[in-house]
């Protein structure tokens, strides 16, 4: 089996306005990265198709997907938050993301691949469950998780965030359900000023202050998460990754490099192995320095393959 790549040409469409950070470039340079160290063979390629109504409803109330479907233009621009705005193909571009994840969750369940990453945008951990915000619309990974949990019969799956900022849309949807457990670690204080204390005890956030670097993630991650991970013991892993905690990407003050998302993903599979049959999906959340983006996706996805 190998590691399942999933996107869709159409993810490139949603175009949120110049000078935008989360802009249509992100996916080319990380399209270009896999093809430049070879890693692009070495994986299986699939579209995302697209998600459905009932898919979405998982992790959001019907009124709000509602206002989304509506709001969707016919040209020009329309904002659903300072941040985060729709132009034509917005709609397509935000259910293809949450399809994605549905997909390679079918995909890893049936066996077809071990696991598996969707390149996709718009990106969704701040989607709560009535409203978008910080660049999403359709929260991605918990709409895949709870496919896990309600078709593939799944009783418990773990969520790990290690995007720079913390995954409040995530948190408010998933918050107090005993089947999920979510582990994050982010810049605090920062945006979206949320996540300390947590909401639930189904919640293991931890705020890193600014300026952390390596080190300081790792011994959280080994510390904290792990432990959590263990007495949990789920049976798949969902994966929100962003990469904008890298130290070349300006949209935040951490301290992050290629080797460290290479050393979390490793954690991540070797636990996989031992609780979840190998079973992982990762999706694109933040990242935003387009040369230090595409070399750390390129980096994460060579620790889920296993390519050394």
């Amino acid at each position: 089996m190998t590691t399942a790549y999933i996107t869709h040409r159409e993810c490139a469409l949603h175009d949120m306005g110049p000078q935008h950070p989360e802009c249509p470039e992100r996916l080319a340079a990380i399209q270009d990265r896999l093809i430049a160290s070879g890693l692009d063979i070495c994986l299986s390629h699939h579209d995302a198709p697209l998600a459905d109504i009932d898919m979405l409803a998982r992790a959001h109330s019907a009124e709000y997907l509602r206002q989304v479907f509506d709001a969707a233009p016919a040209s020009g621009i329309v904002h659903l938050d300072p941040d985060t705005a729709m132009c034509r193909d917005s709609l397509r571009a935000a259910r293809r993301a949450a399809g994605a994840g549905v997909y390679a969750t079918d995909l890893v369940m049936s066996g077809a691949a071990i696991n598996a990453f969707c390149a996709v945008r718009p990106p969704g951990h701040h989607a709560e469950y009535g409203r978008a915000m910080g660049f999403c619309f359709f929260n991605n990974i918990v709409v895949a998780a709870r496919h896990a949990l309600e078709v593939h019969g799944l009783e418990r799956v773990a969520i790990v965030d290690f995007d720079v900022h913390h995954g409040n849309g995530t948190e408010n949807i998933v918050a107090g359900d005993p089947r999920m457990l979510m582990v994050g670690i982010f810049q605090h204080p920062f945006y979206p000023y949320s996540g300390a204390p947590p909401l639930a005890e189904n919640m293991c956030n931890v705020p890193l202050p600014a300026c952390t670097r390596g080190e300081g993630f790792r011994e959280a991650v080994s510390t904290r998460w792990l432990p959590r991970l263990e007495e949990f013991s789920p049976q798949m892993l969902f994966i929100s990754a962003g990469f904008d905690a890298h130290i070349e990407d300006d949209m935040a003050s951490l301290g992050l490099v290629e080797a460290d998302y290479a050393w979390v993903t490793t954690q991540l599979v070797e636990f996989a192995r031992r609780h979840c049959k190998g079973r992982i999906v990762s999706m694109l959340e933040g990242g935003y320095a387009l040369s230090a983006l595409g070399r750390s996706v390129a980096e994460h996805i060579r620790a889920l393959a296993e390519l050394g």
